[in-house]
């Protein structure tokens, strides 16, 4: 059942379909077997039958996977941290995404040493760099598609 009408993340789920017909017969098995499982649904948190939707940041329609547009201009528009708390809350949010941004480590480095104890926050021209890269990376959309079942599995 999940390959033909479910697309599953942790506690999420959305239910598909190719018509609004399919969508109801869908979501009637899903929430059978939801029923089936004693599995608690919070109604407040249920949409039903729309055609788009922001998951996990991403905007999810029948056109495919695309990154939320009020995320990028949100960083886009951030400015440099003025203080150790302000570049510790941005370098964790950068971190989320991490394993999206080739060389991570090396280019957040020099953000990283502002946050070394004893260290005087002097926001200099190589952490001004390290900082528009990673806005640079975080605003470039990475390469998420849906799962294809038609391929074998490993």
């Amino acid at each position: 059942m999940v390959e033909k009408c479910l697309e599953v993340f942790m506690d999420d789920f959305s239910v598909f379909g190719d018509s609004f017909d399919s969508c109801l017969d869908h979501l009637t098995l899903v929430l059978k077997r939801c029923q089936e499982t004693n599995l608690v649904l919070n109604w407040k948190k249920c949409y039903f039958m729309v055609t788009e939707g922001i998951v996990l940041g991403h905007r999810i329609s029948n056109k495919g996977i695309a990154v939320d547009q009020a995320k990028v201009e949100a960083i886009e528009r951030l400015p440099p941290p003025a203080n150790v708390k302000a570049n510790r809350s941005f370098l964790g949010h950068a971190r989320f995404y991490r394993r999206f941004i080739k060389d991570f480590s090396k280019i957040a480095k020099p953000l990283y040493n502002l946050l070394a104890t004893d260290t005087p926050f002097h926001f200099n021209k190589e952490c001004r760099d390290a900082f528009e890269t990673l806005k640079a990376n975080l605003v470039s959309a990475p390469v998420i598609s849906a799962p294809d079942w038609n391929l074998p599995s490993n």
